[in-house]
């Protein structure tokens, strides 16, 4: 079992301030030797805890969104230095808004990225056992945002019926690829 890391909110902070170049770092290329679990819970509205206190500061939560890396064995909080397992809930992104400009769905994410809907961040929907809707954006590199109920009621709006294999299906189209809101012929029902 990984050991818990002490002070290390602290550590990820100072290293991911002094992370190289501008925009999103390169955590994908990163590869550093030390592995533990830090006290951090992504709840499934999108609301960042440490030691079960949330963090209030946007700016901080903002930072540390930027070395966010998914590993098949779950998240992590990644620096050139040190690789921090932390806990999600859900998604670690939450898509609170999207707007159509032209053929494009832009959406804003809770930490601040805007990402456009299309080949590369694709929408999905699972439904659950009891037929509700779990719609996610894929944000970057296996990272994902739930889409927040009232952006996917807008995106069940902009929906157009197309014919499928399995039947007329709702969904959207955004820079040239077309993505279903829900299961074929659910809005028939």
């Amino acid at each position: 079992m990984a050991e818990a890391v002490s002070g290390g909110l602290e550590k990820v902070t100072q290293a991911a301030r002094q992370a190289p170049g501008r925009g999103l770092p390169p955590v994908h290329l990163w590869n550093p030797a030390h592995c533990g679990e830090i006290d951090i819970v992504i709840k499934k509205s999108g609301l960042w805890f440490h030691e079960g206190t949330p963090i209030g500061r946007e700016a901080l939560v903002r930072l540390f969104s930027t070395v966010l890396r998914k590993d098949p064995d779950g998240i992590y909080l990644v620096t050139p230095v040190e690789k921090m397992k932390i806990t999600v809930e859900d998604a670690p992104f939450v898509a609170v808004r999207v707007d159509q400009v032209g053929g494009t769905l832009k959406f804003l994410t809770n930490v601040g990225d805007e990402v456009e809907a299309g080949p590369d961040n694709a929408i999905r929907v699972e439904m659950d056992p009891g037929g509700e809707p779990h719609p996610y954006l894929h944000v970057r590199r296996g990272l994902e945002a739930l889409i927040a109920r009232p952006v996917f009621y807008e995106l069940v709006e902009l929906a157009r019926e197309r014919e499928t294999a399995d039947g007329p299906q709702l969904g959207v189209t955004s820079n040239g690829a077309w993505f279903p809101v829900g299961p074929a012929r659910a809005h028939q029902v």
